[in-house]
């Protein structure tokens, strides 16, 4: 009875986290929105268009923030779902499209914030994207491949930052909310089974022979 107890308590941990991932999906989506108006994809102008968001543009800095925080927040709370589903035992079959949507959305968050690591045109931004290209150069067959369709196939540029603004907006953006809402939407399934005639009476014997 304890162990059922607590598997519907996890369960329903796990419902709320996936609504506040989704929650935090569309702020990240609707701020990335809302910046896209000024933001100039280019390798100089990168840096001074998020500056005049940050200075000139009314409430900015605000939509540049909670794109941030909302990018940061969604990373952890989507581990932390993944950790409650793997305690409730949400990995079995019933629980299969919510366990692989959980953790296809976590990677694409990470993939996420991954892609935007140039998108600022800062000094640290520049450097770590460097060192994240030698890195997957270093992938055996397809390393090179990989390098060039990010870079655009030379040093990093002007290109290497259209190429992962349009990755990052457009594909893996995209992705993620449809993730969000398939994670989502297969707990709410799932808490509705709970309810069901059979775990009714799953409980009700358990608790019988308890007593």
């Amino acid at each position: 009875m304890q162990t059922t107890q607590f598997d519907r308590i996890l369960r329903r941990l796990a419902t709320i986290l996936s609504v506040v991932i989704l929650t935090l999906c569309l702020i990240y989506t609707s701020t990335g929105v809302m910046l896209s108006f000024y933001y100039a994809p280019t390798a100089g102008g990168a840096y001074q268009s998020l500056k005049m968001i940050n200075t000139q543009v009314p409430y900015g800095w605000l939509f540049h923030r909670a794109h941030d925080l909302a990018g940061h927040a969604v990373i952890v709370i989507a581990l932390i779902d993944i950790v409650v589903m793997f305690l409730g035992r949400q990995f079995r079959q019933s629980w299969l499209t919510a366990w692989i949507s959980g953790i296809l959305f976590t990677l694409s968050a990470i993939a996420l914030n991954w892609t935007a690591m140039i998108l600022g045109w800062d000094q640290e931004g520049y450097w770590r994207f460097n060192i994240e290209l030698r890195n997957i150069e270093a992938i055996p067959f397809i390393g090179s491949q990989l390098r060039d369709i990010l870079t655009g196939g030379g040093a990093i540029s002007t290109v290497t930052v259209q190429h992962l603004y349009a990755i990052h907006s457009y594909i893996i953006s995209v992705a993620a909310i449809i993730l969000a809402v398939m994670h989502l939407s297969a707990l709410l399934w799932q808490e509705k089974e709970m309810a069901s005639p059979g775990e009714v009476i799953q409980l009700a014997e358990a608790s019988l022979a308890e007593s």
